[in-house]
């Protein structure tokens, strides 16, 4: 399997795994079904279709391509049939946030950097990327969006982007790569959240 393959296939994984965080949350608001398809689609794909409209890629990835929808409503099939044990996996949404942080980050760092933009403005990317479709599901729910609240969140994207790059300056693969720096963030902010990191509320 090529990079540009599993790069492929671990965005179509990350939207998959923000459908079903989506819809988790509709349903803990006690959303109609269309509400919960609303939330979860906007979950999906919010935070790549804003990264794309930035970086001048249209028209934007899920347009392109079918398969995006159709792991949206995977996501969405699989939750309503399987939601207690979903559920089981993570009490707090941080699991499922946490992994699709990690893969969206690393898409939207290459993908920036594929359009020849720079590094700086590659790891910004990656931030939007990973963030952007949790602050609309949460802003449409009526709750304070992650990244606005003291958790450790955009922060491990920041520094996970910055990992991804620097990674890409050894020796290793970019299949290596990618992995490890998934790793990175998804341990970091699994940690942030066992251990209660935060950083001081503005005064």
């Amino acid at each position: 399997m090529s990079s540009a393959d599993l790069i492929y296939y671990v965005d179509l994984a990350g939207t998959f795994v923000f459908a079903v965080s989506g819809w988790l949350l509709a349903s803990k608001k006690e959303l109609d079904f269309f509400g919960a398809a609303v939330i979860s689609f906007i979950t999906a794909v919010g935070g790549g279709t804003l990264r794309d409209v930035l970086i001048g890629s249209t028209p934007v990835g899920w347009m392109q391509d079918a398969n995006y929808l159709l792991i949206i409503a995977l996501g969405m099939v699989c939750t309503v049939f399987f939601k207690r044990i979903f559920e089981k996996l993570r009490k707090t949404m941080f699991l499922f946030d946490s992994i699709g942080i990690g893969l969206f980050t690393i898409l939207g760092v290459q993908k920036t950097i594929d359009l020849g933009l720079s590094p700086v403005i590659a790891v910004m990317m990656g931030t939007i990327s990973a963030v952007f479709g949790g602050v609309l599901r949460d802003t449409l729910v009526n709750e304070i969006p992650l990244i606005f609240r003291r958790e450790v969140y955009a922060t491990v994207c920041l520094a996970g982007g910055v990992v991804y790059l620097l990674l890409g300056e050894t020796a290793l693969n970019d299949d290596l790569r990618i992995i490890a720096t998934i790793s990175i963030i998804i341990t970091i902010r699994i940690l942030a959240v066992v251990n209660n990191w935060s950083f001081r509320a503005v005064k």
